[in-house]
């Protein structure tokens, strides 16, 4: 969504408050809880809805994806 908005990690992590060491943590897949209001500010400085950015993957996936 970065890409198509045409957006740097930089100035999304700046627009929403949070550090672009938090957002590349997020981007990545490493965090473990994200609030709310959080993915409120992304969605609507991207604007996207959540879907569009996030994607469910079962922990006995996670658990195989990493051997």
């Amino acid at each position: 969504m970065l890409a198509k908005r045409k957006m740097k990690s930089k100035d999304l992590a700046d627009a929403i408050g949070i550090t672009t060491a938090n957002l590349s943590i997020l981007k990545t897949g490493k965090a473990k809880a994200m609030r709310f209001t959080t993915l409120a500010a992304i969605c609507k400085t991207l604007e996207c809805q959540p879907g569009d950015i996030l994607e469910y993957i079962s922990d006995e996936d996670t658990a195989l994806s990493h051997h």
